[in-house]
């Protein structure tokens, strides 16, 4: 994978004057060569390095900042749904972790065992969490006895370990993530389908609000729901360049599956044994990944001001002979200004390095906005304010600094989503027919089609898109569906479709 070193120059002329001056750039565009784009991305902005382990990869505090932004949202939303906290140890019992078949058959591949410890083998091996249902079931059959024990809400920041051979990519498909996992209890199968729902809509709340990220809620089909659950719905995000669905998060309905595996029964109001009805949810680093392949250019990354550990950079521009003083002294009092209402904002003071460079730095690097204070902007009590995500220069007064400053975030905010909305959509494809179909999947469409909603067909087709791309699959059902007029024929079977579902092939 590429990444670390500094690749030799391309693209034209110009661009090969700016990047040997600057020592910084990128060897390739997100148009011509998206997968070593991405990786470059994610390390020359300094979110990851690579580590000597493959599929692994070092979170650096660029992209831990992003991760506990979104993390005090979200935490302080669940505690107002009554969800606490807690933390399961990292390891599983084989004997439990096969308990629920359909599970740890959909989970078997990944799973990382223990088989050693020192020069000793250990009698039982003992699993690494790929995720906590088993873990922490046969627990909840512990503590929850009557009626009144329910419903339990329980929720972790924790890691998994998952370990993929298929091409690792930073935050999209690592051996070790991060990602926080619920896991709820009820009495009744009202009360599980309306949380489901409820976490669904903070996740959208997470791509959406904070990541500038426009998603599709739906529900999975038989075929990608989790595995052992009742039904899953998810977010869906896509990725225009590749031409590939992502899912953002998921929030399943278990039902009672586990519960009848794990005996969770508690005895109801009328004296009666009963099951529980069981949730699971959770969102990953993931999301950190998305947000780099929507909204990065040529110039590196793009950081939507939600969730930007430095939302602005300010920037001496001295000139020879000039009042070098003065511009610093109002640098600093330009950060200061803009943190006391906060702002998350920086100087660069760094003297060895020439302005030129600094801009290339913070592109890269993402951040909002840009203020450049040199000699005119001094004279004049203003500052010459650049966007990221368009490359809009406006001067403004500092006497209005903080309103203008916020306003002009509130529209980076905006306008990401706004663009990333209008390049999603120009790529969703209504089809009717298989040639249609196909023909779609080959200009990397996001396809919304008329489905019968039989496992067979969507079966076959995955056998008939299989290929050097990787085969198409069902992303989602979406909660919106358009009108189905009558007699609609599924576009893969003939059969009579039942609704719209959108295909594509995906992460």
């Amino acid at each position: 994978m590429a990444g670390g070193e500094q690749k030799k120059s391309g693209g034209g002329g110009k661009k090969k004057e700016v990047k040997k001056e600057t020592g910084l750039g990128l060897s390739f565009t997100k148009d011509e060569n998206f997968g070593e784009w991405y990786s470059e991305v994610v390390v020359n902005s300094e979110m990851i390095e690579y580590y000597d382990i493959s599929g692994c990869y070092i979170l650096r505090p660029w992209a831990m900042s992003i991760w506990e932004i979104m993390q005090i949202f979200f935490d302080a939303e669940i505690k107002k749904m009554k969800v606490k906290n807690c933390y399961f140890p990292v390891f599983v019992s084989p004997g439990v972790l096969q308990k629920e078949k359909d599970h740890i058959e959909g989970f078997a591949p990944e799973v990382a065992w223990v088989t050693k410890s020192g020069e000793s083998d250990l009698e039982v091996p003992i699993a690494i969490r790929p995720t906590s249902e088993t873990v922490m079931y046969p627990y909840y059959s512990k503590w929850i006895r009557g009626h009144r024990d329910l419903p339990l809400k329980l929720n972790q920041w924790c890691n998994v370990v998952r370990w993929e051979f298929s091409n690792p990519t930073p935050f999209i498909r690592s051996r070790e993530f991060l990602w926080q996992e619920g896991h709820t209890a009820f009495a009744t199968k009202e009360e599980a389908d309306t949380e489901v729902l409820q976490i669904l809509e903070l996740y959208r709340r997470i791509y959406e609000e904070f990541l500038a990220i426009p998603v599709t809620k739906g529900r999975k089909s038989e075929l990608e729901k989790f595995a052992g659950g009742l039904y899953t719905t998810s977010v869906e995000a896509f990725i225009p360049n590749t031409g590939r669905g992502i899912q953002g998060a998921t929030s399943h309905c278990l039902g009672q599956n586990f519960a009848k595996m794990f005996e969770i029964n508690y005895e109801n109001d009328k004296g009666e044994k009963a099951m529980v009805w069981q949730n699971s949810w959770a969102y990953s680093t993931r999301t950190i990944g998305v947000m780099v392949m929507v909204h990065g250019d040529n110039k590196g990354l793009v950081l939507p001001p939600k969730v930007a550990a430095l939302q602005v950079i300010v920037i001496p521009v001295p000139y020879k002979d000039a009042n070098t003083q003065g511009i610093f002294d109002a640098c600093a009092a330009t950060v200061e200004t803009l943190s006391d209402a906060g702002i998350r904002a920086e100087a660069d003071l760094r003297e060895n390095y020439s302005p030129g460079w600094k801009y290339s730095n913070w592109e890269m690097k993402g951040v909002p906005l840009r203020i450049e204070i040199g000699p005119r902007d001094l004279a004049n009590n203003q500052v010459r304010v650049v966007r990221r995500d368009n490359g809009d220069k406006t001067d403004i007064s500092r006497v209005f600094l903080v309103e203008q400053v916020k306003g002009m975030l509130d529209k980076v905010q905006q306008n990401l989503f706004d663009v990333a909305k209008q390049k999603r959509d120009a790529c969703i494809e209504v089809v009717k027919t298989w040639d249609e179909f196909a023909k779609a999947l080959g200009q990397k469409k996001l396809i919304l089609a008329p489905w019968c909603d039989e496992e067979e067909v969507e079966k076959d087709v995955k056998a008939r898109t299989k290929g050097e791309m990787g085969a198409a699959k069902s992303l989602c059902t979406p909660f919106e569906q358009p009108e189905l007029p009558e007699g609609t024929k599924c576009f893969a079977s003939g059969k009579p479709a039942k609704k719209w579902t959108y295909w594509g092939r995906s992460y």
